[in-house]
């Protein structure tokens, strides 16, 4: 299991830390990523890490602002979203993918959490 946490109603600007906990599987691995999908959109990659959490990417909407981090010893990983835009508005999903490598193809990750909303308001 996937269990997300940590979104919230926060005004722009303002930061949130979204946690994954994961159970039931080889944490380390796997390689991990977030996604988001807000209302009437698809779902879009945000950030991933590799499985030993030395290799991070994340998307152009974000670089800069957030950063991906993962603790193999508590079997999480996390997401730091700083300088939140009302665009950043959306339900926050983390996705396991298997193997050492990240990817941001929403389509190779086979392991997901059940979502956690945030919500930036202007």
């Amino acid at each position: 299991e996937l269990q997300a946490s940590g979104g919230g109603l926060v005004q722009a600007g303002a930061s949130l830390r979204l946690s994954c906990a994961a159970s039931g599987r080889t944490f380390s691995s796997y390689g991990m990523g977030w996604f988001r999908q807000a209302p009437g959109k698809e779902r879009e990659f945000v950030a991933a890490i590799n499985n030993s959490g030395g290799s991070t990417f994340y998307a152009d909407s974000v670089k800069g602002r957030f950063t991906i981090s993962r603790d193999n010893a508590k079997n999480t990983v996390y997401l730091q979203m700083n300088s939140l835009k009302p665009e950043d508005t959306a339900v926050y999903y983390c996705a396991a993918k298997y193997g050492a490598h990240y990817s941001y193809t929403v389509s190779l990750y086979d392991w997901w959490g059940q979502g956690t909303l945030v919500t930036v308001s202007s």
